[in-house]
C-alpha cells in the first residue's frame, strides 16, 4: 500500500508554502498523477536525487519505484523558492535540483539522508528553505495580491484585476509569467479546479442554488457554468474524467489520500 500524509508547513513558511508531505510506496511501483496547482513542487526521495517540478498546465504522470520514501514541498503560486530562472522557462518541466542550486544540494541530500525519520527529514528541508527565502528577500507583492483575487468562489475579470492593481493587462501578464510561470487566466482556471477538488475532498454539499445540486451544484459553486464545463476542464487539466480522478465517486474524493492541509485554504474562502 502507498501512504501519503500531508500537513501544513512550519509557521515561518506558511506565506510561501501551501503544504508539505511524506509519501511511501509499497512492494509495487506507484503511478502518481501530478496535477496543476499554480505552484512548483520539490520532490525529495530519501537516498535519491531531489527534483523540482515546474508549474504545470496539464497532468504529469510519474512512476515512483517500489519501497520509496520521499518528502515533498508544494509552494504557493507566485512564491517559488529562489531559482536562477524565471518560472515561464520551467513550465511543464521536471528538473534535477542540483542543476538549479548546485553544490548546496549535495549537502542538503546528506542532511536529509541521515535524518532518523522522514518527518525529521522534512524538518531539515524546511529549515533549509527558510534560510533560502530569508536570504533572497520577498516575492512580488502585486503578484501575491493577484493570486488572492484569482482564488475560486468570486469570478474576477482579468482586465478589472489589472486596473485594480494599477497595471495594464500586458504588465500583469508579464509579471505573472515571471513569478508564476503562467498568465493570470491560466492560473484562474487552475485555482478554480483546485477549488472543486477541495470540495470533493471534504465531501462538501452544494450551496443550494436553484437547479444545481450534487456535482453540478459544486461545479456552479466554484465558478463553472455547469457540470459539462467542469468535465471539460478536468480532462484538460488531469487527462481523465472527474469520476476516474476521484476514484469512481464524483460526489466525494476516494483516492485514499488526505489532502486537507492543502485544500483547507480554498474552503476557508468559500463563505466570504
Amino acid at each position: 500500500m502507498t501512504s501519503y500524509v500531508e500537513r501544513p508547513p512550519v509557521p515561518q513558511l506558511a506565506g510561501v508554502v501551501r503544504t508539505v508531505w511524506v509519501q511511501r510506496t509499497g512492494a509495487a511501483p506507484y503511478v502518481q498523477r501530478h496535477l496543476p496547482t499554480g505552484g512548483v513542487e520539490l520532490h525529495f526521495p530519501i537516498g535519491g536525487r531531489p527534483q523540482l517540478l515546474g508549474p504545470l498546465t496539464g497532468p504529469h504522470v510519474e512512476v515512483i519505484p517500489a519501497h520509496t520514501t520521499l518528502v515533498g514541498v508544494r509552494f504557493r503560486p507566485g512564491a517559488a523558492p529562489p531559482l536562477p530562472a524565471v518560472l515561464d522557462d520551467l513550465v511543464d518541466q521536471r528538473l534535477v535540483l542540483a542543476e538549479l542550486w548546485g553544490s548546496p544540494v549535495e549537502r542538503l541530500v546528506d542532511a536529509v539522508g541521515v535524518a532518523a525519520t522522514p518527518e525529521l527529514a522534512l524538518e531539515v528541508l524546511q529549515a533549509h528553505l527558510l534560510r533560502e527565502f530569508r536570504a533572497a528577500g520577498g516575492a512580488d507583492p502585486l503578484v501575491g495580491e493577484a493570486v488572492r483575487a484569482l482564488m475560486p468562489w468570486r469570478p474576477v475579470d482579468i482586465s478589472a484585476l489589472a486596473g485594480h492593481l494599477a497595471l495594464s493587462a500586458s504588465q500583469l501578464r508579464r509579471r505573472c509569467l515571471h513569478a508564476i510561470g503562467t498568465g493570470p487566466k491560466v492560473l484562474q482556471r487552475t485555482l478554480r479546479f483546485q477549488g472543486f477538488l477541495a470540495l470533493a475532498q471534504a465531501g462538501a454539499t452544494a450551496s443550494g442554488r436553484v437547479g444545481a445540486d450534487g456535482v453540478a451544484g459544486l461545479a456552479v459553486d466554484v465558478g463553472y457554468a455547469d457540470q459539462a464545463h467542469l468535465s471539460r476542464e478536468c480532462l484538460r487539466l488531469t487527462g481523465v474524467t472527474p469520476r476516474s480522478l476521484l476514484g469512481g465517486d464524483v460526489d466525494r474524493c476516494a483516492c485514499g489520500h488526505d489532502h486537507s492541509a492543502s485544500y483547507r485554504p480554498f474552503l476557508a474562502g468559500r463563505g466570504r
